[in-house]
């Protein structure tokens, strides 16, 4: 019987200090990482897709509306040097693709820079990084869907003379009442995404196949118009505006890292992933490049500034016809749906990730065997991104998703440099140059970026990262599987 008098013994209910910290820090070990690959609730994702259909995926999600209407940003900054600012900036995007290739190839599973930092910087990292996928994917399909009313209405003026109403083109708030083709584009690709991967890739392929004949043309047709005095001052605002240029250009290669979200739906992951990510960087940055020499050829380069700079205008003023440029409208359509299409379906496959893991609820992994698809995921994730642009002005959000892309590029580089060390004597299909070199130079690169940002954006990106932080400690701490193998 215990003394009345004495202080009752000391009974630690808390969770042990270890497990507290553990949750923060505890890793997904790589090799049941790839054991899991492809299973899901009730099914599994099918691996179906070549290194060719990997590429289009890569380059779908990359060469979207930037092209169309980036050299009207650009152009001023550096002048006729924005052709060498793409090479600067491309190359800025290669540290970490290589970084994604090496990854992708070692890891091949469908949670790209989540997974990887899921297995070499604990669990806490990955969801920040999943998190952060979640707000670039997300607002990033919604935002590029916005933009394709715009340019069907370009069309449908250049063929029929019609155009839809402010009051079905733009959201509340923005002039409008609800933005119609930005759900329609959105539910598209829901559609094709819902046929299963091989389906949508190959509609992709097409798409892609389009976009790139469309800026091959607008090289065609804009070489008429060429003029090599336009090149005389090469670099009129001096050697810093190649920087500067770059920084804004390097948002141009933004979705390359979209075929590491295949990594469950691809024949041969470990062979074709890092062939497709480095491929499609090298294909587009040469178009990139072509488009941009053509252009400042055609146009003098102060002609940019404080005008309609998008390629349709170049090609209009070329050829003295509006023909043109109602062609290449029609490559921007298919071109900003082939974006959303395969934006949104790295969006699914991420979540499918995450909810495997127990961080996310179950129903966005749950497999339909017959496609052999995320069914209910892709559903859910479609229509909510297709609200998300139909009927809310998005602002200065849309500038949030650089900041969280340019935050998972930083992880992936620094995931490499650990893994290298925790896992030597892994098997590695791909392996990045010059040791921890590249991907040290990658960290730097999008840390550089992200210190460039306005300060707006970090506030959206600060609100962002606090709302992630209550929900995995409300939610994805407590339900992670790893945390139910530790009880």
């Amino acid at each position: 019987m215990l003394d009345q008098g004495a202080a009752p013994p000391v009974v630690d209910t808390a969770t042990p200090k270890t497990s507290t910290l553990g949750a923060l820090v505890r890793r997904k070990p790589v090799e049941a990482l790839v054991a899991e690959g492809g299973q899901g609730e009730g099914g599994s994702l099918r691996r179906s897709l070549s290194m060719w259909q990997l590429t289009m995926i890569s380059i779908g999600a990359t060469l979207g509306t930037g092209i169309f209407v980036v050299l009207g940003e650009a152009v001023p900054k550096a002048g006729p040097a924005v052709t060498v600012a793409f090479v600067f900036a491309g190359l800025t995007a290669l540290f970490s693709a290589l970084s994604y290739a090496e990854l992708a190839g070692t890891i091949p599973v469908a949670g790209s820079s989540y997974s990887y930092a899921y297995a070499t910087m604990g669990e806490l990292v990955a969801w920040i990084c999943g998190w952060c996928l979640l707000l670039e994917y997300g607002v990033s399909v919604a935002a590029v869907a916005v933009g394709w009313g715009d340019y069907l209405n370009e069309l449908l003026d250049g063929t029929i003379g019609v155009t839809l109403p402010a009051a079905l083109t733009e959201p509340p708030g923005d002039g409008g009442v609800f933005n119609l083709p930005a759900l329609i584009v959105v539910v598209l690709a829901m559609l094709f995404l819902l046929g299963g991967a091989k389906e949508s890739a190959r509609a992709n392929t097409i798409m892609v196949c389009v976009k790139i004949v469309s800026l091959v043309l607008f090289c065609a047709v804009g070489f008429m118009g060429f003029k090599s005095g336009n090149y005389s001052d090469f670099m009129p605002l001096g050697l810093d505006s190649i920087g500067a240029a770059g920084a804004v250009l390097f948002f141009s290669y933004i979705g390359f890292d979209a075929a590491s979200t295949a990594g469950e739906e691809a024949k041969d992951p470990k062979r074709d992933l890092p062939r497709a990510i480095m491929l499609s960087l090298v294909i587009v940055t040469a178009l990139y490049v072509l488009v941009a020499a053509v252009a400042v050829g055609a146009w003098d380069w102060k002609k940019f500034a404080g005008s309609d700079a998008s390629l349709a205008a170049i090609m209009n003023d070329v050829t003295g016809q509006s023909f043109w440029g109602t062609l290449l409208a029609a490559g921007a359509v298919i071109s900003i749906a082939s974006v959303v299409l395969t934006v949104l379906y790295g969006q699914t496959r991420i979540l499918f990730a995450m909810s495997r893991d127990g961080l996310v609820p179950k129903v966005f992994g749950k497999v339909e065997p017959k496609s052999g698809t995320p069914r209910v995921n892709t559903l859910i994730v479609s229509l909510f991104c297709g609200l998300l642009a139909a009927a809310v002005p998005l602002g200065e959000l849309v500038n949030a998703t650089s900041i969280g892309t340019l935050f998972a590029f930083a992880l992936v580089n620094v995931a490499v440099v650990v893994l290298r060390y925790t896992k030597r004597d892994m098997d590695r299909s791909f392996k990045v140059p010059l040791g921890p070199v590249f991907p040290i130079l990658g960290f730097i690169c999008c840390a550089y970026s992200m210190y460039m940002l306005d300060v707006i954006t970090w506030q959206y990106f600060g609100g962002w990262m606090a709302v992630g932080l209550v929900v995995y400690f409300l939610y994805g701490m407590r339900r992670s599987r790893l945390a139910s193998a530790e009880k």
